[in-house]
């Protein structure tokens, strides 16, 4: 499945404890947007309303050739998911800092899905070490591919 887009800052900011696959109520000029790629997840939530899910901010560019009747690029879009589902982010979110973000939109089946996120905020020393990390991983990996040559 190769994800029409992606929430790459989500994983720099938050850090994800547990994900789950959602479906979208959509419109037909919203799918063939996304088949063409136009999707942004930058700076897009998920409120949970009741027993339903509604992903908030998430920018679908108008479809090129549509016409009068195009939908709006940043309308709130119902996640479709299962109440238990629903009721187990819903408990979840209620400790203090979890909020539920988008990761990435994709499609499995001819269905549009998309993989939410239960994320708690990191703090910018957090983020710092995880930088660190990833640039000593890297010269790790540097110094092993010179070794095997």
């Amino acid at each position: 499945m190769k994800p029409v887009c992606q929430n790459r800052k989500a994983y720099h900011d938050y850090s994800i404890e547990d994900t789950i696959e959602a479906g979208m109520s959509l419109v037909g000029t919203e799918v063939k947007s996304l088949r063409d790629g136009k999707a942004n997840l930058k700076d897009s939530y998920v409120l949970i309303k009741g027993m339903e899910a509604f992903l908030l901010n998430c920018h679908i560019s108008p479809y090129s050739h549509g016409n009068i009747m195009n939908h709006e690029p940043l309308r709130t879009r119902k996640l479709l998911m299962h109440k238990s589902e629903i009721v187990k982010m819903q408990g979840k979110i209620a400790q203090k800092g979890y909020t539920l973000i988008p990761l990435k939109i994709y499609f499995r089946e001819g269905r549009a899905k998309v993989e939410v996120g239960l994320a708690k905020g990191k703090r910018e020393y957090e983020k710092r070490d995880a930088i660190k990390e990833r640039e000593a991983d890297r010269e790790i990996d540097k110094a092993m591919k010179s070794k095997n040559r």
